[in-house]
C-alpha cells in the first residue's frame, strides 16, 4: 500500500501498541532548553533514574538568555533557571551548550546547524516550534515537561493517536519580495489558526523544491500556528547540501552520509499515497504578507486594507491591535523592528535583510534590532561584514536568544506599543505585557524599520 513520508517515519519508531490505545515511538533526537526542563530532571531525581541515552539528548540555553551579553544574575527566576539547567546537564551527563560559547543559540537553529537533524528521524523537545526541523523529513514535535521527564528516562515517548495527514501543494513561482514566511502566513490565513488540528502536514510542490533550507525551516516552524502537530517537506538534493556542510559537526560523514542519503531518498511519499486531507496554494501571485490581530491567520496583503470583522474574536482582536476596519497597513506606524526568533534568524534570513538594509537608515523613533539564532550565525555574520550593514542602517546588533519573540528577558516591548516582527506568534501580550505584535518577513520588517510604518518590501528592492 503506498505511503506518505509521514506514514514512513511513523512506522519505522513504532515500538508497540500500547493497552488501552495508544502507541509508543522511538525517539533519535531529543533537544533540551531550561524552560520546560528543570521539573523533568527533578522527576528523575526522585525517582532515581537517569537519562536513557544522553548521546541523543542535547541541551542549550535561549528562552532566557540576554542578548546584550549582559552577565547571567542567578537571583532572578530566568538566571535560576539557567543555572539549573547547567547543573542537571553536568549530574546527568547531558551535553550543554552554555551561554556565549561557540555552539549556544536557539534549539531549533542549532539542531539543523550542527548536524544534530537529519532525515528519516524523530525529534522532540519541550517547544512547541520543534516542528521545524520537519523541513528535514523528521517527524519533530514539541512535547510537554511530563513527556520530557519521560524521554529522558526511557528514549521513548506515549502517543494517544497516530495523527492524521495533511498534503499540502504549492504551486508557482515566487515574485520578487516574497518570502517563505509570506507563504506560510498566507497558508494559515487560508486554512485558519486551527486549520491544521489533529494533523501532520506535508509540504510539496514546485514552490516548495524551489526553497532553500531556510526557507522549508520556516514554513515548518510555523506548522503549529495552523494547530498541526507537526509539518515535513520530503529531503531532496537540497537537503543533503545543507547537512554535507563542512560545520555541522553532528551531521553523518563519509560512507554513513550516503548510507544517510540512501535511506532519506526512500522517504519520499509514494505515487499514489493519499492524504487524510488535501490542499492547495498558487503562489505565482502571492504579496508580501503583515498580520493585523493577535492569531497568524489574521493576515492581510501588505497593499490591503483590514477586512470588517467576521466574528467576536475578530473584533476583540482589532481593538486590543488598535486598529479599525479599512485601515491599509501601510498608513500603521510602528514603535520596534525585530529580526530575530527561530522563525527568521538564520544566516540566510540576515542576508536577506541586509541586502535590503544596505544604504538605507532606520527612521527616527524606532527602535530596530537584528538578533542572530546562534552564536555561529552571529560569527559568521560578522565575517560577512552583515553586523555592520545593519549597525549603519540604525540595528541594533544582538548576542544569541530568542529575545523579543516571547518576551522572558530583557527584550520587550511596553504597553501599546507596536513591532513589526520576523517571529512566529503575535498573540496578546507575546512580546510584553499590552503589546501589539505584527508578523513580517525579514525583508518586510527592513522595510517597516526605514519607512516607520508597515512598507512593502518591493519598493526597496
Amino acid at each position: 500500500m503506498p505511503q506518505t513520508l509521514f506514514d514512513k517515519v511513523w512506522q519505522r519508531h513504532r515500538v508497540t501498541d500500547l493497552e488501552g490505545g495508544g502507541v509508543l515511538l522511538y525517539i533519535d533526537r531529543h533537544l533540551v532548553h531550561e524552560v520546560t526542563s528543570p521539573q523533568a530532571f527533578d522527576g528523575l531525581r526522585v525517582a532515581g533514574r537517569r537519562v536513557r541515552r544522553p548521546d541523543l539528548t542535547f541541551a542549550t540555553v535561549d528562552h532566557n538568555v540576554p542578548t546584550d551579553g549582559r552577565a547571567i544574575d542567578e537571583s532572578t527566576l530566568s538566571g535560576k533557571q539557567l543555572a539549573a539547567l547547567a547543573k542537571n546537564c553536568a549530574e546527568f551527563g547531558v551535553p550543554l551548550f552554555g551561554y556565549l560559547g561557540g555552539k549556544q543559540g536557539i534549539v531549533h537553529v542549532i539542531g539543523p546547524q550542527l548536524g544534530i537533524t537529519i532525515p528519516g528521524t524523530t525529534i522532540v523537545c519541550g517547544d512547541s516550534h520543534t516542528s521545524t526541523h520537519g523541513a528535514f523529513g523528521a517527524l519533530a514535535f514539541g512535547i510537554g515537561t511530563t513527556e520530557v521527564e519521560h524521554v529522558l528516562a526511557t528514549q521513548t515517548l506515549r502517543m494517544a493517536k497516530k495523527p492524521k495527514s495533511l498534503g499540502i501543494r504549492y504551486d508557482g513561482a515566487l515574485g520578487r519580495g516574497v518570502t517563505a514566511k509570506d507563504m506560510i502566513l498566507a497558508t494559515i490565513r487560508k486554512l485558519g489558526a486551527g486549520g491544521g488540528t489533529g494533523f501532520v502536514a506535508e509540504y510539496f510542490g514546485p514552490a516548495i523544491e524551489a526553497l532553500p533550507m531556510s526557507g522549508r525551516m520556516t514554513i515548518c516552524n510555523m506548522s503549529i500556528e495552523m494547530g498541526a502537530r507537526a509539518g515535513m517537506v520530503a529531503p531532496d538534493e537540497v537537503t543533503f547540501e545543507y547537512i554535507k556542510a563542512e560545520d555541522r559537526p553532528y551531521a553523518p560523514k563519509g560512507g554513513a552520509f550516503d548510507q544517510m542519503v540512501n535511506d532519506a531518498l526512500t522517504l519520499k511519499s509514494d505515487d499514489g499515497a493519499t492524504y487524510d486531507r488535501s490542499e492547495s496554494v498558487d503562489v505565482s501571485s502571492l504579496a508580501p504578507q503583515v498580520s493585523w490581530g493577535t492569531t497568524p491567520a489574521m493576515t492581510v496583503n501588505i497593499d490591503e486594507p483590514i477586512s470588517d470583522p467576521s466574528d467576536a474574536g475578530e473584533e476583540k482582536a482589532l481593538s486590543y491591535m488598535g486598529l479599525k476596519p479599512g485601515t491599509m497597513m501601510t498608513d500603521v506606524e510602528v514603535n520596534t523592528v525585530f529580526i530575530g526568533s527561530c522563525t527568521n534568524s538564520r544566516i540566510e534570513d540576515l542576508r536577506e535583510a541586509a541586502r535590503v538594509a544596505k544604504g538605507h537608515k532606520v527612521a527616527g523613533g524606532v527602535r530596530a534590532l537584528v538578533v542572530p539564532g546562534s552564536e555561529a550565525v552571529k560569527q559568521l555574520a560578522e565575517q560577512e561584514g552583515l553586523d555592520a550593514i545593519f549597525k549603519e542602517a540604525g540595528f541594533e546588533w544582538h548576542h544569541a536568544g530568542c529575545s523579543m519573540c516571547l518576551g522572558m528577558n530583557g527584550d520587550i516591548l511596553r504597553p501599546q506599543q507596536r513591532s513589526a516582527s520576523t517571529s512566529n506568534r503575535p498573540y496578546e501580550g507575546r512580546q510584553g505585557p499590552g503589546s501589539r505584535t505584527h508578523l513580517v518577513s525579514p525583508i518586510t520588517a527592513v522595510a517597516t524599520a526605514v519607512a516607520g510604518r508597515f512598507a512593502d518590501p518591493r519598493e526597496l528592492i
